[in-house]
């Protein structure tokens, strides 16, 4: 597969007065067309600033890019000026937000919004642009689309909101279309719509995606390649098999653990201890090690490297180390794997 996203030892930063919160610390990454990373990992974890970082969303200052290289098609996002990028944003990467009412302007008709973007980037005229935006508005499922895109964002339902948040986001065919979290406020037949559409969308187009979520669910039924973050770091990444019915990082097992799922015989959940740490001041060695039940010595003192389960399954854990002992993920994980393998909840049933 052709590689369209390559992320390389990426740090992302913020200056408060309280010092530098380490936000994002040395993720690596690669998206390629037609593919399906999800990103997925408690709040705070890093994820949404990870993906605005991509697309320079960030506001500078306070934030910053300090380290890292993010390869677009071969072209360094890093190093392009605000100028270079505002002809990148909307047409080659495109960004679907969690929240439509945050990302429509209330105080304009919703055919005007979609407009922007095919009038700046594709330079078509109004009457061209006007005849486009009916055609994105019937490809996300809006009926009487003539008339819907003279309405205002208010008078649209959250659903419908969010189709029109699509719409625009595709309206220029991009090449990245990136999802933060895109379904959390929708119930959940809206959300399987959403999905249903992304994936025909993609699959038309040859978009690659990311999708920020926190719900694994959603991530057994969209993705291909799953990367797991914590304290701003990728601590596990694979297929979706990988980490569904092989996971080897204890933050992953608490993860799939906390998961509900009907087909489990035993109703309870598993709880991860504790809390994030604080990134103004990064704990020494593992980050995860103070909540994880099975750490030994050498992860307060050594930050564990991302060692090798397959050509496509990584794990930052010092558990996967030759001399480690062989510990087994708890029961209740167990349970869960075992209760998704009967359901066939992973890449082989996905919409």
């Amino acid at each position: 597969m052709e590689k369209l996203l390559d992320v390389k030892n990426m740090h992302v930063s913020f200056d408060t007065y309280g010092g530098e919160v380490q936000a994002v610390r040395g993720v690596n990454f690669s998206v390629n067309k037609g593919e399906t990373l999800a990103i997925v990992g408690e709040s705070g974890s890093g994820k949404s600033v990870t993906t605005k970082a991509l697309m320079k969303l960030i506001p500078m200052p306070p934030g910053r890019i300090k380290e890292g290289e993010i390869l677009f098609e071969g072209r360094d996002l890093a190093k392009l000026s605000e100028k270079e990028m505002q002809k990148i944003r909307g047409k080659d990467i495109s960004m679907i937000f969690q929240d439509p009412m945050t990302s429509l302007n209330p105080t304009m008709k919703v055919g005007n919004q979609i407009a922007e973007g095919l009038i700046k980037h594709q330079k078509m005229s109004k009457s061209q642009a006007k005849a486009r935006v009916k055609e994105l508005l019937e490809l996300v499922g809006i009926p009487d689309a003539e008339n819907r895109m003279k309405q205002y964002p208010h008078q649209f339902s959250g659903g419908m909101r969010q189709r029109v948040v699509v719409a625009i986001a595709l309206a220029c065919n991009p090449k990245l279309l990136i999802a933060d979290e895109p379904t959390t406020a929708l119930d959940v037949t809206i959300q399987a719509q959403i999905l249903e559409l992304m994936k025909d969308i993609q699959k038309k187009t040859d978009a690659g995606i990311i999708f920020i979520t926190h719900d694994l669910g959603v991530v057994a039924n969209v993705a291909d390649r799953v990367a797991v973050m914590y304290a701003g770091r990728i601590v596990e990444i694979g297929t979706v098999d990988d980490i569904f019915y092989n996971p080897k990082h204890p933050y992953t097992w608490g993860l799939l653990g906390s998961m509900p799922s009907l087909d489990a015989e035993d109703a309870e959940l598993y709880a991860i201890p504790g809390s994030p740490p604080d990134l103004l001041n990064p704990p020494k060695g593992d980050a995860f090690a103070p909540r994880n039940e099975f750490a030994m010595q050498i992860d307060r003192e050594q930050e564990p490297p991302l060692f090798k389960v397959s050509d496509s399954h990584y794990a930052a854990t010092w558990l996967l180390h030759e001399h480690a002992p062989d510990i087994d993920p708890p029961e209740a994980i167990k349970k869960r794997m075992a209760a998704m393998a009967s359901t066939g909840s992973g890449k082989g049933d996905r919409v």
